[in-house]
């Protein structure tokens, strides 16, 4: 099983502030992806280390970048990123796991018992019949990670926000100029560079 020390080492270049608390759970968290993602397609990376960077470090990043408190809505969660694994290091943050396939809700529901995390509301609808279904529903953070169809969901995601909410997008550099003309009323932060890649940004929204 992966050190204490070595955890640190791979999050070292995000600057990331954990206990070790955390960082236990951290690493039962990564056991658990690896042995089901045996059996279930949950991530193309199959080695520990290189989670901890892609997965985790990617995620805890956004800490750096805003105060983290109140809702957060993660739509397609996935594994668990960023959702899931910014509660692990904000246990107080209420989060909603949007995530549509079946074995990937089972996957979060045993990550959050077996690491403790606390009540963690994972939804299974997609996020077009979410904003159907809960229009009166409204969040302080909305996240999403490596899925596609940004320039349509943003302008959705952008009416569930609080006055003064955010909406933080990992992606690509390429598309952020078109996701900045295309949605109205988010004032947008200049993007963040993620560590360790080439390309890849957070992009934050703020609620005007």
């Amino acid at each position: 099983m992966i050190s204490r020390g070595r955890v640190r080492e791979l999050l070292a270049p995000f600057d990331i502030s954990i206990s070790d608390d955390g960082v236990d759970r951290l690493v039962v968290y990564v056991d658990l992806l690896l042995r089901w993602n045996r059996k279930i397609n949950l991530t193309s990376i199959n080695d520990a280390e290189e989670c901890i960077t892609r997965h985790f470090g990617e995620s805890f990043l956004l800490s750096n970048l805003l105060e983290l408190r109140g809702l957060l809505l993660d739509i397609g969660s996935g594994a668990g990123f960023p959702g899931l694994a910014l509660k692990l290091i904000i246990p107080a943050l209420e989060v909603v796991l949007l995530e549509p396939v079946s074995k990937k809700r089972s996957f979060l529901k045993e990550v959050s018992r077996v690491c403790g995390m606390g009540p963690v509301e994972v939804n299974g609808n997609r996020f077009e019949d979410f904003a159907v279904k809960e229009v009166s529903r409204s969040f302080d953070i909305i996240t999403s990670r490596a899925v596609g169809g940004f320039e349509s969901m943003v302008q959705v995601a952008g009416s569930f926000l609080k006055p003064g909410g955010h909406l933080c997008l990992w992606l690509g550099s390429a598309q952020v100029q078109a996701i900045q003309m295309g949605s109205r009323g988010l004032s947008w932060l200049a993007p963040e560079t993620i560590p360790l890649s080439r390309d890849r940004v957070i992009l934050v929204g703020s609620q005007t």
